[in-house]
């Protein structure tokens, strides 16, 4: 295997170790090692700019209490509670999250199940429950559009004066501009979406921050790719998964190393029109990849899925994607 270099300096990278991080779910007391803990919270799907925000205002407080610092955050996503299914393209599932707020360096997170019972929990007795009793928070960092509690009652303010109540601190951030040349769009999880939902992951990732990358154990297939002298990786993405059908110029991370390589996400009109799955090819990389987990960053889109006359076809179509793609990860 060679490691191919690149620049990253638009991925989100860990200073943290992996022993150091904590998950709990549904916790019915404060997490060992989360004791007192400056929480973060909300559902931060895609831990855009504006999420980074909120978060770089809470580990400021968390270090100025001496304490540590983790998100509080939901699943399933209340949009797809409240919908009675899957209608949120989730940007960011569970381990992808817990993967971003490993690396920008919080001590934890913790999830709780987004049911009737959370679902119908007022605001106050979500602050007594939850936050209180529960978690044994010392303070509480929320958005400037933060809403809480049943029928979101829960405001940052509502959320202030509880805090003086019950013993706790808390801080409310400001709104992230989407640029800084005069943009008054705020960041926002639903620009980040519409953005892939059209191939457009430069404007992704403007918005996020970083680039947008999904985490996937490599599947078996049907080996085409190996035929055509493009052997491909392949990865089922999360079911809610809307990013625009296309070839993508992408970043593949695998246990800590680094390689280039071009992707493309669809249904293979040319082959099967099956489910849709992404293929990756990954430049100067030999070895079995079955089973094992990779991270994948999209960097460009290059072209659409499209369907082609012959496999000859396909396969030249494809060589011009990978020097495509090179041309652009190593520019």
């Amino acid at each position: 295997m060679i490691p191919a270099q690149y620049s990253v300096s638009s991925t989100i990278q860990s200073p943290v170790k992996a022993a150091s991080f904590i998950l709990a779910r549904d916790p019915e007391a404060p997490p060992l090692g989360l004791e007192g803990a400056v929480y973060v919270i909300g559902n931060f799907d895609g831990v855009h700019r504006g999420h980074q925000s909120v978060i770089a205002q809470a580990m400021a407080l968390a270090k100025t209490l001496g304490r540590p610092c983790a998100l509080l955050t939901f699943e399933p996503h209340p949009g797809d509670y409240f919908a009675g299914g899957s209608s949120v393209f989730r940007l960011t599932p569970e381990k992808v999250k817990a993967r971003i707020m490993q690396r920008l360096g919080l001590s934890g997170m913790v999830v709780l199940s987004f049911d009737q019972n959370l679902a119908s929990l007022s605001a106050e007795d979500f602050v007594r429950q939850i936050l209180v009793e529960r978690l044994g928070l010392s303070g509480a960092v929320v958005g400037y559009d933060f809403h809480f509690g049943r029928a979101r009652s829960g405001t940052p303010e509502f959320l202030h004066e509880a805090g003086l109540r019950h013993g706790f601190v808390v801080q409310t951030a400001t709104k992230v501009m989407a640029d800084e040349k005069g943009s008054s769009e705020a960041v926002h999880s639903a620009a980040t979406r519409q953005a892939l939902k059209n191939g457009d992951v430069a404007r992704a990732r403007t918005l996020l921050g970083h680039d947008w990358f999904v985490l996937g154990e490599v599947l078996h297939g049907q080996k085409l790719g190996r035929t055509l002298g493009y052997p491909t990786a392949n990865l089922a993405l999360d079911p809610s998964c809307g990013l625009a059908y296309g070839i993508y110029a992408v970043r593949v991370g695998l246990k800590g190393a680094h390689y280039l390589g071009v992707a493309s996400y669809g249904r293979r009109p040319t082959v099967d029109n099956g489910p849709p799955l992404l293929e990756v090819f990954i430049f100067d990389f030999s070895g079995d990849l079955y089973g094992r987990e990779l991270e994948v960053s999209f960097v460009a889109w290059l072209r659409g899925e499209e369907k082609f006359d012959s496999l000859d076809a396909l396969t030249a179509q494809i060589g011009r994607d990978v020097e495509q793609a090179r041309a652009v990860l190593t520019r």
